[in-house]
């Protein structure tokens, strides 16, 4: 992912704006910032302990040499050690006090350092956890919300992978490396101003090497930044493939393609392998240049610190002091090394998620948009238009007709003549392009999306369950009804008897995507759930397709019932449903060709005669037969 202007690196504008869901739980955030201020503190102050227990040994020894020795050798010991003779009584009279009083300080502070690095991980973790909440929901949200004509350009796998792993990249920065990197740097700052108090020139040696590191940092972050990227491009296309095999695995084994499906996966995982293993040199790299770096500082410290040690113009606390130190400022600056890695990570993973954010939704309320209470069932195609996308060809061509209040319209034609762009149209699943489409006399895009499709129940030739159980499916649109409600329009759509013959009734689970149920048994359990919604409209798009003759007449016979009163637009293949319905369109190339009864468009429309002898399926010898058998 480029950074601003499309320099390579880091992405600050998605970092920063990702940052800011952290804000919405500022008190976890506060907390965990002063327990890692508190913890630092105490850390910071365990080398000036370990600094007084050495020079106090150093105190020590030297007093141990005081007894028998005049007054010039006092002088000459005093001049040797750099200690008064007060300072050597006092160590003479009770050694082991300094070391008693430097070792129960180191505990206590080392035990304050442990709980409030605790608090410090667990509200920071706390924080993390309820931004990618947020951040996640959002995006669910915005996913939902997003028209069909987005979703017609995108792969599932791509969009699971934005909302699960993109996501959880941008929570573990917030959890780790936003606490991680202001550790380091109040380390890295607070130890360096020690050094400069406790000896400046010696300091001083330790200076010029800072930058380095940091530009070394800069410079692997900048390389490493769209390899991260491309990770995530390539981890989607892997999930992409993987959840296209997995819903389609009965046309792969049948059709004998996993070895091909297998390759393709393989070449993608290979891809996604190769950059991985550049991401992983990068940084096998970056580390030995740290501790190289490191190691440089270590060495000056030594030399210059070991030459002022024997001069006396520093203690051997002091030194081993300034050496913990030194660790204290290249500790953090490796840590940068991970640091950088996350927040560059965080960054691309922050951008493909906002890509997502901030897409527009074509398909939206107007301002002012009123809610459709209870509509009487008029609809009207006023010189319908439809292109998918600006500039291609229409796929609804300046389509026109009306229908009234209870009127059932079969709609038929070729594939691609546009039938299931009509049904698309009507509850604003997509916006048409030219035209309008009215109910009762109102522009739908004048009604609230809500109120709109509450009012239109959809049955769909491909039927989508949800994991649950049956009850749960067929209550989806309308949650809070009655069980009595749920089995009578089981009743209706004649799904009961199978539910109630299964040992947990209504409570059945379906497993994934209705995977425990036969077509036909998913098809009725989707006209129930249509059903309960008592809608104005209905959309059945084929709705009998999986279902046997007699079962198809018993739906029907429910649906004939049920659509008595209620507008109803019927895509069917069977010769029997477009025979009952009040009206027939014929489509052809997006174009509204013909509109009548069955028997006027017999008689009067060549297009229609060819659909109704070739394409529709005649069930009427079988349905007889059907009928016969239930007298």
């Amino acid at each position: 992912m480029g950074g601003p202007g499309g320099r390579p690196g880091m992405n600050l504008p998605a970092l920063k704006r990702a940052l800011g869901y952290s804000l919405h739980y500022s008190h976890f955030m506060m907390l965990a910032l002063g327990s890692m201020l508190i913890g630092t503190l105490a850390q910071l102050a365990v080398p000036q302990f370990i600094q007084d227990i050495l020079d106090n040994v150093t105190l020590a020894l030297a007093a141990s040499g005081m007894a028998g020795l005049d007054a010039v050798g006092l002088d000459s010991l005093m001049a040797d050690s750099g200690f008064t003779l007060e300072q050597l009584t006092t160590a003479a009279n009770n050694p082991l006090q300094p070391l008693v009083v430097s070792s129960v300080l180191i505990l206590f502070f080392s035990i304050a350092r442990g709980v409030f690095a605790f608090l410090q991980a667990y509200m920071a973790e706390k924080n993390g956890q309820y931004a990618a909440y947020d951040f996640r929901n959002e995006l669910f949200a915005k996913i939902s919300s997003l028209s069909f004509s987005y979703h017609d350009r995108q792969r599932t796998g791509e969009l699971m992978v934005r909302a699960t792993d993109d996501v959880e990249k941008v929570r573990q920065f917030i959890s780790q490396g936003l606490l991680m990197a202001g550790q380091a740097l109040v380390l890295m700052v607070a130890s360096l101003s020690i050094l400069f108090y406790t000896n400046w020139r010696l300091a001083l040696v330790v200076v010029p090497i800072l930058p380095v590191a940091m530009l070394m940092f800069m410079f692997f972050g900048n390389r490493v930044g769209p390899l991260f990227a491309m990770i995530q491009q390539r981890l989607s296309h892997l999930n992409s493939i993987l959840q296209e095999n997995v819903a389609g695995l009965q046309v792969v084994k049948s059709y004998v393609r996993e070895k091909s499906e297998q390759a393709r996966f393989g070449k993608v995982a290979e891809e996604h392998m190769r950059n991985s293993i550049r991401v992983s040199r990068f940084m096998s790299v970056m580390f030995p240049f740290v501790f190289l770096v490191a190691n440089l500082a270590i060495v000056a410290v030594t030399w210059y610190g070991g030459r002022l040690l024997i001069f006396n113009e520093l203690t051997l606390g002091q030194w081993s002091k300034f050496m913990l130190y030194i660790t204290y400022i290249f500790f953090p600056i490796g840590q940068f090394g991970f640091i950088i890695a996350m927040a560059t990570q965080a960054s691309a993973s922050a951008a493909r998620v906002f890509e997502i954010l901030d897409t527009d939704v074509e398909v939206r309320n107007r301002p002012g948009a009123r809610t459709l209470d209870t509509v009487q069932g008029m609809v009207e195609f006023r010189n319908v238009t439809f292109r998918y996308f600006e500039g291609s060809e229409p796929v609804l061509n300046d389509v026109s007709f009306g229908v009234m209040p209870g009127e059932t319209i079969a709609i038929l034609g070729a594939t691609g003549s546009g039938k299931s762009t009509i049904i698309n149209l009507l509850p604003r699943f997509y916006d048409v392009s030219d035209g309008a489409i009215l109910i009762d006399g109102l522009d739908i895009r004048d009604a609230t999306l809500d109120s709109l499709r509450s009012q239109i129940g959809i049955v769909l030739q491909e039927t989508v369950l949800f994991s649950g159980t049956i009850r749960d499916n067929i209550a989806f649109g309308r949650p809070e009804a009655t069980d009595a409600e749920v089995e009578a329009v089981a009743r209706d759509a004649a799904i009961h008897d199978f539910i109630a013959s299964q040992p947990n009734g209504y409570k059945t689970d379906v497993g994934e995507r209705g995977s425990t149920l036969s077509g036909g048994q998913k098809q009725r359990v989707a006209i129930a759930r249509a059903l309960l919604l008592q809608p104005r409209i209905l959309i059945l798009d084929d709705s009998t397709s999986s279902v046997d003759l007699q079962t198809e007449q018993r739906i029907q016979q429910a649906l004939d019932r049920l659509m008595e009163q209620r507008t109803s637009f019927v895509i069917a293949q069977r010769i029997s449903t477009v025979r009952n319905a009040d009206r027939i369109l014929v489509l052809e190339h997006g174009r509204l060709v013909a509109t009548g009864t069955h028997e006027t468009l017999m008689e009067s429309n060549e297009l229609y005669v060819d659909i109704f002898s070739s394409q529709l399926v005649d069930d009427s010898a079988a349905l007889a037969e059907a009928q016969a058998g239930w007298a």
